[in-house]
């Protein structure tokens, strides 16, 4: 089995996803830290002085492991490859301790392992902040998660001006993704759930007028045969024919025909496949060119990625059918084959439009180069509108109709033919303008109350959950006056940028996204089905009342909001972290008389634990870490997930490969009081619906459990519950309902 590791450095938790597939890639990532460059140095330190030396000279059965090798084209030395079998994996506690670190820190969201030539698409989509970035079939997430680090590139923004927008048809593997994007913990991605052939335009306010929203850069990863991975996939062996590549052609085309109508002019569109057959690919981008007339133009990357071996792109080629037949153009295609054979599938035959094509700029990765699965990327610049745009009637850009993105996306798909549109009749331009007004007073009315989507309801539907709506807090929300006081909040806080996902009863949590997200949503609730968006920053407690704020500080949003908390703060040093992260709940004896001191003068409840790196103590960890942690009466703790918990102690050298007897009995010991929460819980939160989903498809999927058993403290306690019989006791008694993520290996690349 062929691993591949990338460090990533990221702005709000990067990710970098691995798998356990024959050819796969693993990227590491930090999260969105007050430094994330750091934060991705101390992670390659930690693999290459601690991980990487114990596997030197090992032998496994008589044999010298192989030590890993980071790719040569991914940059900064953040991709990573080794050749280890999961039966290899079982027979040396060295290897075992290895790849339980990578486990671990995958859950973490640190790590990303996934086919190494899946990582190339974002790297060529050339993505800054401010880009607005639309993934048309996102699922299951590592490549979104690539492009939400890349997003996040300057720590110090912790609102960058740009957003992903992540989509996938299938309502199920949404989940997946959203469980896979949320590892990133960024205010800026929005997960929907559309037929990318046909996902409808959106609207944004600019200045007070409605504008189509036109994307910077699109990922256009489109289903395909798959014959690229058939190094790793035994199924393609057994099932592939040649009527896979020609029954997906068409909806490639489509995917692709949609994502261009969506691209800024002068933007970046990155079409992909992991499959080499040339109907799947050649054809599509050849039929995109030549409809196009000149809008479009494929880019020379051949520059880019210095050490990626490639092959260009082809410009002759056959089609087959399933029987054995060849045909070398659509002449020769007989009545009865053109429904299963279409003209698009064809190699241009007039040299000088194939010469001004230049397919060969087309990127193909063949298995046998470098070690990897087979793959091809295509990336397309926008010069201008595509022709049947260019004339649009001003009354389509001002209506709302859900048909006319699917009508326009079908004339332009059939056999590559141009649309034409004509302009409507007055007397259906009066009807249009009613239904436009009965339209636009609802759609205010919901805006005036910062509502987005329907009423809440928890049935499954035939196409999956109905999602609660997204509910902006008002300004002048009574809720929002003690957070702002406890936590000093700075006068620059979006604070309406806060919203829940409730729309009646009691707020338990509250979430916070981009400005730029509350723009689409605020404008697009009609038209989208939004899945997920935002991230935790605060979570009711209802003991906090007694303290001065009934919210306390959620782990995952803690990066995002620190900039902007001005009290609150403790800074302890790190043998005070260490003290927090190892044990569950120590008294305040246990700590450094200064941290002890400030503490002192504190009120009890939710608190931020700031750690700073002293340059002096240059063996010590040299990134900042924050932790969401409470304050009682007698003790301080930490409320951070177990798997984030294992990273920082790696991190700064405490072993933490140890036996899971201890934390396996505590588990159990808590199984009660879990189910005695679960019966509390009103109704089921996305994270609810995600979790049971990710699990059902972990079986579905058949891969290996990545939420298996991890190395942990022995005195390490899931942060999801808490012990009820011992804080019962204690004035400071604080229910915890961090969600526990779980990680799932995936099958597309």
């Amino acid at each position: 089995m062929t691993e591949i590791y990338n460090l990533v450095s990221k702005a709000i938790t990067l990710t970098k996803a691995v798998k356990a597939t024959d050819v796969s890639t693993v990227h590491f990532c930090p999260p969105v830290f007050l430094n994330p460059q750091c934060h991705a140095k101390e992670i390659l330190h930690c693999l290459k002085e601690k991980y990487f030396k114990e596997l030197q000279d090992l032998e496994v059965d008589g044999q010298k492991v192989e030590m890993p090798q980071a790719l040569s084209w991914y940059p900064e030395e953040l991709a990573w490859h080794t050749n280890l079998s999961r039966k290899i994996l079982r027979k040396s506690p060295q290897l075992e301790k290895f790849h339980q670190f990578l486990v671990s820190e995958t859950e973490c969201g640190n790590i990303s392992r996934q086919e190494a030539v899946s990582m190339i698409p974002p790297l060529l989509l050339d993505v800054n902040p401010h880009h607005k970035i639309l993934d048309m079939c996102a699922a299951p997430g590592s490549k979104t998660a690539q492009l939400i680090e890349m997003l996040h590139a300057d720590m110090n923004v912790p609102f960058p001006k740009g957003f992903v927008i992540a989509n996938d048809v299938d309502n199920k593997r949404c989940y997946l993704l959203v469980h896979q994007a949320k590892r990133l913990n960024s205010p800026c991605i929005m997960v929907v759930n559309h037929d990318a052939s046909s996902i409808p335009n959106l609207q944004i306010d600019v200045d007070g007028r409605k504008e189509v929203l036109f994307y910077d850069r699109i990922l256009c990863d489109v289903p395909c045969s798959g014959d690229g991975t058939m190094r790793k996939n035994i199924d393609v062996w057994k099932k592939w024919t040649t009527q896979n590549s020609l029954q997906l052609h068409g909806l490639q085309l489509r995917i692709a025909t949609r994502g261009v109508e969506q691209l800024a002019e002068g933007g970046r569109m990155v079409y992909s496949t992991c499959s080499l057959n040339p109907i799947e690919n050649e054809a599509v981008i050849a039929s995109l060119l030549e409809k196009s007339q000149g809008a479009l133009e494929l880019a020379d990357v051949s520059s880019e990625l210095p050490g990626l071996k490639r092959m260009p792109g082809i410009t002759k080629w056959k089609v087959m059918l399933k029987d054995g037949q060849w045909f070398e153009e659509w002449g020769d295609v007989p009545s009865n084959r053109q429904t299963q054979i279409r003209p698009t599938m064809f190699p241009v035959k007039d040299e000088e439009k194939l010469k001004a094509m230049n397919l060969e700029r087309c990127l193909r990765i063949l298995p046998h180069h470098q070690n990897t699965g087979g793959f091809f990327v295509a990336v397309l610049i926008k010069k201008s509108p595509m022709p049947w745009n260019k004339r649009q009637p001003k009354i389509h850009q001002k209506l709302q109709q859900r048909t006319e993105d699917t009508e326009v996306t079908a004339a332009n798909s059939n056999n590559g033919s141009e649309c034409t549109t004509e302009e409507p009749t007055l007397a259906e331009n009066e009807e249009s303008k009613k239904t436009q007004e009965l339209q636009n007073s609802d759609t205010e009315q919901s805006k005036k109350e910062g509502v987005c989507g329907p009423p809440p309801s928890k049935k499954m539907k035939l196409f999956g959950f109905k999602e609660d709506p997204f509910v902006f807090l008002p300004e002048d929300d009574p809720l929002f006056l003690p957070i702002q006081k406890f936590y000093a909040l700075d006068p620059s806080f979006p604070k309406m940028n806060l919203l829940t996902r409730t729309q009646e009863g009691k707020k338990r949590q509250l979430y916070m996204v981009s400005k730029e997200l509350r723009n689409v949503l605020l404008n697009n609730s009609e038209k989208m089905k939004v899945i997920n968006t935002g991230i935790k920053v605060w979570s009711r407690n209802s003991d906090g009342e007694q303290f001065g704020c009934a919210f306390r500080l959620a782990q995952e949003g803690i990066y995002t909001l620190y900039p902007f908390i001005h009290a609150r703060i403790i800074n302890v040093c790190i043998e005070d972290v260490k003290i927090l992260l190892t044990q569950e709940n120590p008294f305040l004896s246990k700590f450094s008389s200064e941290t002890q001191k400030k503490v002192k003068d504190m009120a009890m409840g939710s608190i931020v634990l700031k750690y700073d790196p002293d340059p002096e103590k240059p063996d010590d960890l040299q990134c900042p870490i924050v932790l969401c942690g409470w304050q009682g009466k007698t003790s301080l703790r930490a409320f951070v997930p177990k798997n984030e918990r294992l990273h920082y102690l790696r991190m700064m050298g405490v072993e933490v490969f140890k036996a899971k007897r201890k934390e396996e009995e505590l588990e159990s010991k808590m199984t009660e009081v879990q189910h005695r929460l679960a019966q509390t819980e009103e109704g089921m939160d996305v994270e609810d619906k995600e979790h049971d989903l990710v699990t059902k498809m972990e079986a579905e999927i058949g891969e290996e459990s990545s939420h298996s058993p991890v190395e942990s403290s022995a005195m390490e306690v899931e942060n999801k519950t808490e012990d009820l019989d011992q804080f019962s006791k204690n004035a400071n008694s604080h229910v915890s309902q961090e969600s526990k993520d779980t990680d799932v290996n995936n099958v597309k690349d």
